[in-house]
């Protein structure tokens, strides 16, 4: 099933590319929801918010740049990044990823700013004990870092484990969040 099916409709996503403390990041809304928000890596933010759009959405995916449409979202970063926020309330649509994936994601929502959980802990908030690395795996392609905050999830000797962005990122957001001394 294609995702007009889901929407009802050829979707348009906005994007911008921000800079933040830990790197450039693209984030991509759809109707007002934010709907992407990775990092940067060696390859142009177009191209990977491209080939994210066409796995998940299709080919008939219109993607435009339009800081506008994604400035809620960017003053919430900024806010978050300076200390100022410990939520996002920014309005999220979760429009890729396999059903497994999506309650991953969503049970990530429920980890507090400042807090952390092991993937076997989410593997049993799932309902599914013995899935810690499918767990693993859907942290790696959570489409809304930070936001779904997915570098809150560390190995369940304590360790920084898995993270997509980089260790050095995760070690940086947890810190900023007070995790981490």
């Amino acid at each position: 099933m294609g995702v007009a099916e889901i929407v009802g409709e050829t979707p348009d996503i906005a994007y911008a590319v921000a800079d933040t403390p830990i790197g450039a990041v693209t984030v991509a809304t759809w109707q007002e929801k934010v709907c992407w928000l990775s990092f940067v890596s060696s390859k142009p933010a177009e191209w990977e918010l491209d080939m994210w759009c066409k796995r998940w959405l299709g080919n008939d995916v219109r993607c435009t740049a339009g800081e506008a449409d994604v400035q809620p979202v960017l003053k919430q970063l900024d806010e978050y990044f300076a200390g100022k926020r410990c939520y996002f309330d920014v309005p999220i649509a979760f429009l890729g990823g396999t059903s497994f994936q999506q309650k991953v994601w969503q049970e990530l929502l429920n980890i507090p700013y400042g807090e952390v959980r092991t993937y076997k802990e989410i593997a049993q908030a799932v309902g599914i004990p013995k899935a810690v690395r499918a767990v693993g795996g859907a942290n790696n392609r959570n489409p809304l870092s930070i936001i779904v905050p997915c570098h809150r999830v560390i190995g369940s000797n304590g360790a920084l484990v898995g993270y997509g962005g980089g260790l050095e990122k995760k070690e940086y957001l947890l810190r900023l969040e007070g995790y981490l001394q």
